[in-house]
């Protein structure tokens, strides 16, 4: 899978992406993520990629022009694979890990981060596939969350976790919500005990109980 990630703040990405899951898949080559300075295909010589709104108003709108050459950039470069273009914003449809799987699936993923007082309508209506966002309330734009989506679905492609983890995980296929209570040694701690049914080897007490946890 690739992932082309579009922001106003690269920096941002610094970190998340070189640790633990994410690092090891992309060492495998399981997946590219590649981010992507919006100013590279702004206007001028201050690279400008928002203005004010028409009708007046508070802040800056991204221009839709910017985010659409910098779109038909990105697709170009891999016009060979099957393309899907998120907007992450805070009125889009809400995440969940069922969206995370279809999203495993596609080969390429543009995420492209919401910033400033929003973004020209037009990139809803004519420049994205989806509209995504990742709970009910408002953050400084869509860094953060293109880092969930990145997170959640890239552990989905298959290889870069075992499938028999996945499948025991909330919100899988085989989960309704959360996964049950885990447990470890010391079997005994500040007076805190291990519940008696997972120390018993009885395996059909022990999903009997799990499943009753969940």
């Amino acid at each position: 899978m690739k992932i082309d990630i579009l922001t106003l703040f690269p920096k941002m990405f610094v970190g998340p992406f070189d640790e633990s899951i994410i690092k090891r898949a992309q060492d495998k080559s399981l997946v590219e993520i590649k981010i992507h300075d919006l100013r590279k295909w702004g206007l001028d010589e201050r690279r400008t990629v928002d203005d004010r709104p028409y009708g007046g108003g508070p802040g800056m709108i991204m221009r839709v022009d910017v985010v659409d050459a910098a779109l038909k950039s990105l697709i170009t470069v891999h016009c060979s694979l099957t393309t899907k273009v998120i907007l992450l914003d805070a009125g889009g449809e809400k995440f969940n890990q069922q969206k995370a799987l279809q999203l495993s699936k596609v080969d390429h993923l543009i995420l492209v981060c919401g910033h400033y007082e929003g973004v020209d309508h037009r990139i809803h209506e004519h420049l994205v596939d989806e509209i995504i966002s990742i709970g009910d309330y408002v953050l400084t734009g869509g860094e953060i969350p293109a880092m969930v989506l990145a997170d959640s679905i890239v552990r989905l492609i298959p290889g870069v976790i075992k499938s028999e983890s996945l499948a025991e995980e909330s919100f899988s296929k085989l989960k309704i919500g959360a996964e049950y209570p885990q447990y470890t040694r010391p079997e005994k701690y500040n007076g805190w005990k291990v519940p008696e049914v997972l120390l018993s080897g009885n395996h059909k007490e022990i999903k009997n109980w799990r499943q009753g946890n969940q």
